[in-house]
């Protein structure tokens, strides 16, 4: 991780830390680096429903198009609707502009290979070292070879129609409840669930650019638990902001979180001789529950560092079919390259309407321990030495000892915000979170 690139992209506050300046840079440079040697190179671009999106859309098309690359604008659309669509249109990258579930303030710049991939450690390394170092690249196209930008009318009906490619049932009977988060998957999701034959309804579906993630979505689940619990619903469905991430709600109202629903998704795959290995990839805050699900019916967990690139990665080289993340970034290797909340709300529905059981009776095969996250604000500057803190590093070593293998403590600086996350698992929800939030205020305290 460098300066500018986190874990998923560039991100901070719009117009102060991700300014236009910033977003022509990368638009530049990127453009630059990933279409190199490319004859009249194309690169998609999409963005959520951020007031900022515009203006950095704005900027960052200005420097593709300094660079001699086309642009291809799909508009509103999830951030995996971008990566399918960078490789449905044989473009040789593809930008999504968002700041997934962060707050209105926040946004970010996201690039993907021509593959569909998040781009590797090197290619974003590459870019930064121009951008921090203040050069700029030797390419200044006049006349007819300067980019210019071309607008897709049909990019939403084509991510929905792949979508249901990956599908062969129908919903018609399922009564499905949807929060869009006033995020990306506003159109998108009641679309498609619709034409799919499913009875939906919808909150949270009217962006105006300054709601988008405000007490809705993936991160406010209690919305659509509600909206469950009102009309009776058969399932639920939360997003956040660029929708490549999905919570779920049983017909009871109970949250179906990424681990739940890899477990549910994962036995199914297995049933049918498609899970490699009967092996899921998940991250090392998948909870100890999911290992116990998975242990009980002779499949494995591997664990990678958090972040749905560093699952891919795994998932790639073994060619494992399923892995995810507790916070609903899904992955199925053989439909998609990135965490797609549409398709996993897809996939979820399809095993009900197959095995003809309610979601909690599949949920209900994994029992979740409890675990508690609380975030120690730190700079950014900071946020990675908490580890070099002797007080820090004793007291964490205190807790392991404590819990005797029956709980854990695991500290890691958030990718994209100011903050170090303190995660507590064990078998006591009131201690476990006392603990956490002690924590927290030792790191805040030691690193302030």
């Amino acid at each position: 991780m460098g300066q500018l690139f986190g874990t998923d992209g560039v991100r901070g506050i719009a117009n102060k830390d991700l300014t236009v300046e910033l977003a022509y840079k990368l638009g530049r440079i990127g453009g630059y680096l990933l279409t190199k040697g490319k004859n009249r190179p194309k690169i998609v671009v999409g963005m959520d429903t951020r007031i900022s999106g515009d203006m950095l859309e704005a900027a960052l098309i200005s420097g593709i198009c300094s660079a001699g690359v086309d642009v291809l604008s799909v508009g509103v659309l999830p951030t995996p609707a971008v990566a399918h669509l960078t490789r449905k249109y044989n473009a040789d990258a593809g930008v999504m502009i968002s700041a997934s579930h962060n707050p209105v303030e926040y946004n970010g710049i996201k690039f993907f290979n021509s593959e569909g991939y998040k781009l590797s450690d090197e290619i974003e390394n590459e870019i930064e070292s121009y951008i921090l170092n203040g050069e700029d690249i030797p390419v200044f196209p006049t006349g007819e070879d300067v980019g210019r930008k071309k607008l897709i009318v049909d990019a939403l009906n084509d991510y929905t129609e792949f979508l249901k490619t990956t599908l062969n049932i129908k919903f018609d009977g399922l009564k499905i409840a949807i929060d869009c988060g006033n995020g990306a998957a506003y159109m998108a999701a009641p679309i498609l669930l619709e034409e799919l034959g499913a009875d939906v309804y919808v909150i949270h579906n009217d962006p105006d650019g300054t709601n988008i993630n405000v007490e809705c979505g993936s991160t406010k689940p209690e919305e659509v638990q509600k909206l469950v619990n009102e009309i009776g619903a058969d399932m639920g469905f939360a997003f956040d902001g660029d929708a490549d991430r999905l919570i779920a709600v049983d017909e009871k109202g109970q949250i179906v979180d990424g681990d739940h629903i890899m477990a549910i998704c994962g036995e199914y795959l297995k049933n049918k001789g498609l899970l490699t290995n009967n092996t899921i990839v998940g991250t090392v805050m998948s909870n100890l529950g999911l290992d116990i699900c998975l242990e009980e019916r002779d499949m494995s967990l591997i664990k990678t560092k958090v972040g749905d690139r560093y699952v891919l990665e795994e998932m790639v080289k073994h060619n494992y079919k399923l892995g995810g993340e507790q916070s609903g970034h899904i992955i199925f290797l053989d439909h998609n390259t990135t965490g797609d909340g549409l398709l996993t709300a897809l996939q979820l529905a399809a095993v009900v309407k197959e095995n003809k059981k309610s979601l909690s009776e599949l949920s209900g095969i994994m029992t979740s321990l409890p675990q508690v996250l609380v975030n120690a604000k730190i700079d950014n500057a900071k946020k990675n030495s908490y580890l070099e803190d002797a007080i820090i590093k004793a007291e964490i070593d205190n807790l392991e000892k404590r819990f005797h293998g029956e709980g854990r403590v695991l500290i890691r600086p958030s990718g994209t915000e100011p903050l170090v996350r303190v995660m507590i698992e064990g078998k006591d929800k009131e201690e476990i979170q006392t603990i956490a939030e002690k924590l927290a205020e030792l790191i805040e305290e030691r690193l302030k």
